[in-house]
């Protein structure tokens, strides 16, 4: 298969507005994009970081830029819209990365509350090597 561009979405919750609370999901997230995709940071193109309103102690990105060469990938930071009734505590992303993989099997990490935003794309942790959980779509989250 030859190298192409894929996106790559992915959401977690947070347990409280901390940034150590902050830091262990963004980590935690990170790690199965990483692990699932097989991704190297070099791969990586761009990650845009989305926070719902009630998450302000610390920067997304600013988590990630720690992790071990992510020091030149691009990242951005923006507030989610907030639209009433919608997950509260919520960290997205859209990873650009160059990867050797169709687009069916590039793995969506869905995480912790977030879950129910894409359970057609949830997945048990990397670690428990269960499968993927095969649920019809209904956010376009």
């Amino acid at each position: 298969m030859e190298w192409r561009v894929r996106a790559i979405r992915g959401a977690t919750t947070v347990s409280e507005n901390s940034i150590e609370a902050i830091a262990e999901a963004v980590t935690e997230l990170l790690d199965e994009l990483e692990t699932r995709n097989h991704l190297k940071p070099e791969q990586i193109i761009s990650t845009t970081f989305t926070a719902t309103r009630d998450l302000d102690a610390t920067f997304p990105a600013a988590i990630a830029r720690q992790r071990p060469q992510w020091d030149n990938v691009p990242l951005l930071d923006v507030q989610q819209m907030h639209v009433p009734g919608s997950l509260e505590r919520c960290i997205r992303f859209l990873v650009h990365v160059n990867l050797p993989a169709s687009q069916t099997e590039v793995h969506h990490p869905y995480l912790r509350g977030a879950k129910d935003l894409r359970p057609d794309w949830s997945l048990a942790p990397a670690k428990s090597g269960l499968s993927s959980v095969s649920i019809p779509h209904r956010d376009s989250c």
